[in-house]
């Protein structure tokens, strides 16, 4: 079996990087791709494990573990080095959604950014009134959100912590003094990215002084970035929230010929929530994830719940029995025809609903717990047939504000994801993210700002119908980011924890890994490795370079309009074993698991 050979590849990304369909519209991806590491391997443990995107970071945490920390003093180390070392990802200029476990509870924390006091619904319109452009909007102070991320993990770490804060800061002030070599993906994602040489800090930080992106394997010191660091961990975090770093901020978004509205009193009285997680049945397991203002928690679980249905109407759409088949691909297995059309589906229907009542539940009522009932789900599930439905309507559940507009802006976001397990079973699922690669663009301090306004619908009413993803002040944007931890229904044991970046894409993503990993017993880099496929409701789509003509071609005779693209998913995953834990990482990024 022959598949596209990287020009191909290539190509029909150029051909498919924004694809309408029922007015839908695909970005390009969040982030570029960098390559595919073929012949991963699971990494074992028996005590603790963590799971990052980048190495240095997987190490620090581990050794917070090997300290005697507890998993969310693994995750604040790992965040900390992710800020220097994978800036374009996720930092303390960005938010988060933090999972916990805490052997009894799951708990939530919501460190979303939030919009400043004096925006309002118009931010992102045109005198005209047409929405702007996404990079006019993101590039500069206009895109800058309150973030949020240091809060949510200063509150985590209050009530779970076990090591003193300050300690958690020293593996990546160790990293930003002494330097840290720059990896291929950060080379060629500043390599790509066109807007760096307009941005004088970053510019001076990732250039050489030909303009030239600086070689990967180049020793790169951020001394800016090591004093923050140093400030926050003596000071802790209204280090960050007032005072110099505080003002710097303030100042680089509003002095930008883009400028924002980003003040002082906006980050002042910024707080990260705890929220009541979103979990629900899938066979065997119960799934936990989080809950508005992310849609991750509640899109995992319709897609799940709707797949459950299918099964129960019709046995032999069972995903169980449609096990993955070998292919000569640099993933190994391929899923079959049937189980992409049956996730494709019902992810249609999940984002079809997304689009419609899914915001910031402070702002918007969101029905989680109708759009979550098995009963629902089992009647948007009849809607299911052998062929595509090619474009889903949103469901009317109880309760709905049938007022709302559905939101028809792009779907983006970059992000991170992180996992960690520690010696006393706690565990943590954490996604976190800037927005777009490289966030604002704006650099303070050693970090980057993030762009996370632009998660906001542009268009903020249709036919006088207000979208509920609208930008209104203190609001939190919506999101796809969905950590999730999976738990065995008899028992109530741990069984997963997992998570990946990739913008909108990021549902997919998730449900793609739990399948792997429950329906067809992948081991944590199996699911990882697997091709990415789904639907956001605009088309079909499938891994450029991993789908094979043949699938392509079934889909395609069975209605779907397939679109091949790049999908940079980024899955990290621990899972229980007999002995321990067992770890993966996504071989499109540089993450590993690492463990003892």
């Amino acid at each position: 079996m022959k598949f596209p050979t990287p020009a191909l590849a290539a190509l029909c990304l150029a051909a498919t990087s924004t694809w309408a369909w029922a007015d839908q519209l695909l970005p390009a991806p969040p982030e570029v791709q960098s390559g595919y590491r073929s012949g991963l391997q699971p990494v074992h443990a028996s005590r603790h494990m963590v799971a990052a995107a980048n190495p240095l970071a997987s190490e620090a945490g581990r050794a917070m573990l090997r300290a005697g920390g507890s998993a969310i003093d693994a995750a604040i180390a790992m965040q900390m080095v992710l800020t220097l070392v994978e800036p374009q990802s996720s930092g303390i200029g960005g938010g988060g959604f933090i999972l916990y476990w805490d052997g009894q509870q799951v708990q939530a924390y919501d460190g979303r950014e939030t919009a400043p006091a004096t925006v309002t619904e118009t931010l992102f319109l045109q005198p005209d009134g047409s929405p702007m452009p996404f990079r006019a909007a993101q590039i500069g102070g206009r895109s800058v959100a309150v973030p949020g991320v240091l809060r949510a993990l200063k509150m985590a770490h209050e009530q779970h912590g076990k090591l003193p804060w300050g300690e958690l800061f020293k593996p990546a002030i160790a990293l930003a003094r002494e330097g840290f070599p720059i990896s291929q993906r950060l080379h060629t994602l500043v390599a790509e990215d066109p807007f760096i040489p307009s941005s004088p800090a970053m510019a001076r930080y990732f250039l050489d002084d030909q303009g030239k992106p600086l070689a990967a394997g180049t020793l790169l010191r951020n001394p800016e970035l090591a004093q923050t660091f140093e400030q926050l961990a003596e000071q802790g975090v209204e280090a960050f929230y007032t005072g110099p770093i505080a003002e710097a901020m303030v100042a680089q978004v509003r002095s930008h010929a883009n400028a924002g509205q980003l003040s002082l009193e906006d980050l002042r009285q910024y707080q990260a929530k705890t929220r009541t997680p979103v979990c629900g049945p899938y066979k065997a397991w119960q799934i936990c994830g989080m809950p508005p203002p992310s849609s991750g928690g509640v899109g995992v679980l319709q897609t799940l719940g709707i797949l459950e249905a299918v099964q129960r109407a019709s046995p032999q759409r069972d995903l169980a029995t449609q096990l993955p088949r070998k292919v000569a691909s640099p993933a190994g297995l391929e899923p079959t025809p049937l189980a992409v059309h049956l996730v494709a589906e019902a992810e249609r229907l999940a984002f079809a609903d997304r689009a419609q009542y899914l915001a910031d539940s402070d702002y918007v009522p969101v029905p989680v717990m109708a759009l979550t009932d098995p009963a629902y789900l089992a009647g948007r599930a009849t809607l299911i047939g052998d062929s595509s439905m090619k474009y889903a309507r949103p469901g009317t559940p109880q309760g709905a504000n049938l007022a709302l507009a559905p939101d028809r802006s792009p779907l983006r976001i970059s992000t991170s994801h992180l996992s960690a397990v520690d010696d006393s079973g706690q565990a943590l699922a954490m996604t976190t993210s800037v927005e777009a690669a490289f966030g604002s663009h704006l650099m303070v301090k050693g970090f980057l700002l993030n762009n996370q306004l632009t998660d906001f619908s542009f268009i903020p009413q249709e036919n006088g119908r207000p979208v509920a993803n609208r930008v209104e002040p203190g609001k939190r944007p919506l999101s796809a980011m969905a950590p999730t931890l999976v738990f065995a229904r008899d028992s109530g044991e741990l069984v997963a924890s997992l998570g990946s970046p990739g913008g909108s894409q990021i549902i997919g993503y998730v449900n793609k890994a739990l399948v792997g990993l429950l329906d067809w017993q992948l081991d944590p880099q199996q699911a990882a490795n697997l091709p990415n496929f789904g639907s956001r409701n605009a088309g079909t789509e499938v891994e450029a370079g991993l789908a094979s003509p043949a699938l392509i071609r079934q889909l395609a005779a069975w209605g779907h309009e397939v679109t091949p693209l790049t999908m940079t998913s980024g899955m990290q995953i621990i899972q229980r074993t007999a002995d321990g834990w067992s770890g993966g990482a996504d071989p499109r990024r540089e993450g590993v698991a690492l463990g003892d």
